[in-house]
């Protein structure tokens, strides 16, 4: 019987198995082959794929989010970190301190100027931003990347936060899954006849926060804008006419996928939103295979990849945590090689 309490999707993460430092090269990272535990390297991925078989990717590039200023009328110090650009204008963020801050609140922040329009609520504001040109080029000159929260390690390149792939500016944080590959393996990978397409979701923070409630049908899924190339959608629709795998590159991608399928293995082209929650019993249409970091306990990316293993999660999960595999964004990863698609 498959159970729905979020307890069951909890494990004890030592401090000590989160990865503080970014390995080079990126592909040096170690990969655990879910089905057969069986330790790899990223860089083994040519002859741990199959030829024929075609990578999806996220190429969303991580927004230069966090800005700093102050509050206009009385100068003191505030963080802003953007998460959502809502339209033309208004953005969702955090601000930090929410204390006495209101709506119609004022800030300064590098060159931009910003207005609290709602909020706070537990710190999240909706505002608008301006300045003397576009807004997203502004945004790039006047912030800083956002590192997650418990990575307390040191970049010497901000770019080593970006992928390789990494061309859309949106996301609040990195699909790092992508994190691993380089120009080199990418050259290998087409050497073996392993095909690549790349579809974009933004992703936002809320993938990575434990669940709240005390069973996963309670919690309310985050929404993330996506879109699907029309390219994409070719090669997913080759792909399931010749039976070849596709195989998602991080969760990101595979909520993308799952969220634009229209039956039969194919997918639809376009943009929207997605707020799929992927949990156990759940019937993957298209993918059937994922490139996956280690993921923190109690989230909805665990809930998701129990949905692919089903209870052989927890021997995943206390192998790799045994063999001194370092977990969460800049850590290592697992392929999971049958999602129970077919």
């Amino acid at each position: 019987m498959i159970s729905r309490a979020t307890s069951e999707y909890r494990y004890d993460l030592p401090p000590e198995a989160i990865a503080q430092e970014a390995i080079e090269p990126r592909d040096a990272a170690r990969l655990l082959v879910a089905s057969t535990l069986e330790d790899r390297h990223v860089s083994d991925l040519p002859t741990v794929l199959r030829p024929g078989d075609l990578l999806v990717v996220n190429r969303t590039r991580v927004r230069a989010a966090r800005l700093r200023g102050m509050k206009t009328e009385t100068g003191g110090s505030v963080e802003v970190l953007l998460i959502r650009r809502r339209g033309p204008e208004q953005w969702e963020a955090l601000v930090r301190p929410a204390r006495r801050i209101r709506s119609g609140t004022e800030l300064e922040l590098g060159l931009l100027r910003a207005r609290v329009v709602e909020g706070p609520e537990r710190g999240m504001v909706v505002i608008t931003l301006e300045g003397e040109g576009d807004v997203e080029e502004l945004v790039a000159r006047s912030g800083t990347v956002p590192l997650p929260p418990y990575f307390h390690g040191r970049l010497d390149d901000p770019e080593r936060y970006q992928t390789v792939f990494a061309t859309s500016v949106g996301s609040a944080a990195a699909p790092t899954a992508g994190l691993h590959f380089t120009d080199d393996l990418l050259a290998r990978l087409d050497a073996r006849g392993i095909r690549r397409t790349a579809v974009e979701l933004e992703v936002g923070l809320d993938t990575f926060r434990p669940i709240a409630s005390a069973r996963i049908d309670e919690h309310e899924m985050h929404r993330e804008a996506y879109r699907v190339p029309e390219e994409a959608a070719d090669e997913v629709a080759s792909a399931h006419r010749d039976g070849r795998r596709v195989v998602a590159v991080g969760t990101t991608v595979v909520r993308t996928l799952e969220t634009a399928a229209t039956g039969g293995g194919l997918i639809e082209a376009g943009a929207g939103e997605s707020a799929l929650f992927i949990t156990p019993g759940y019937r993957f249409e298209v993918v059937d295979a994922v490139l996956t970091n280690f993921h923190a306990p109690g989230t909805t990316l665990i809930v998701m990849v129990a949905a692919m293993l089903g209870e052989h999660w927890r021997r995943v999960y206390r192998h790799a945590l045994d063999a001194g595999y370092r977990f969460l964004s800049f850590g290592d990863a697992m392929f999971i090689d049958d999602t129970g698609r077919r």
